[in-house]
């Protein structure tokens, strides 16, 4: 009985250990998405930009797309930047939402940084984000043109990432359509 209270301990012990090492074999960006293969929630959003339009999900159908989440505040979103403007150059089509931010913070941020969006919304209060399961910023979605989404990239995107993932994902979808 003794030999038992002295090994109970250290399995548990052993089991703590062995799943905070499966954790750390995890790669934290691939979080699992609610949204993937459902309708984006309803939303309308006001502009980013004093008197450009805002966003509403109605905007995110008709044809895959990129729907950036994104803030002025964000560090991340700067380093993520350049790409977004260089796919926009591209003609990928992509829309932004400013979340948890002031709409005058995201307008400069966007007219000192360049703006890749066919159109923004603010989110000021993050509720949309919410909605969309956002945990922080960049997040990109990538939207079929029936408004489902089909991807969800945590983080800033890459290179890489364009070229291994979100490119395929998008021409495939884009073809189908």
């Amino acid at each position: 009985m003794k030999r038992i209270l002295y090994i109970l301990p250290l399995a548990l012990f052993a089991a703590v250990v062995a799943a905070f090492f499966a954790g750390l074999g995890s790669d934290p960006s691939k979080l699992p998405s609610m949204l993937i293969g459902k309708p984006l929630p309803e939303f309308s959003l006001p502009g980013v930009v004093a008197g450009a339009p805002g966003l509403g999900s109605t905007d995110l159908r008709g044809r895959p797309m990129l729907l950036n989440v994104f803030a002025s505040w964000c560090i991340s979103c700067r380093v993520e930047h350049p790409l977004l403007l260089q796919l926009h150059a591209q003609g990928v089509p992509i829309d932004g939402l400013d979340w948890k931010d002031d709409a005058s913070a995201g307008a400069s941020y966007l007219r000192e940084n360049g703006d890749p969006y066919v159109k923004a919304g603010n989110d000021r209060s993050g509720r949309i984000g919410i909605d969309l399961g956002v945990s922080g910023v960049p997040e990109t979605f990538i939207v079929d043109a029936a408004g489902r989404v089909r991807f969800k990239q945590v983080g800033p995107i890459t290179p890489d990432d364009w070229k291994q993932t979100i490119k395929p994902l998008l021409a495939r979808l884009t073809a189908g359509s």
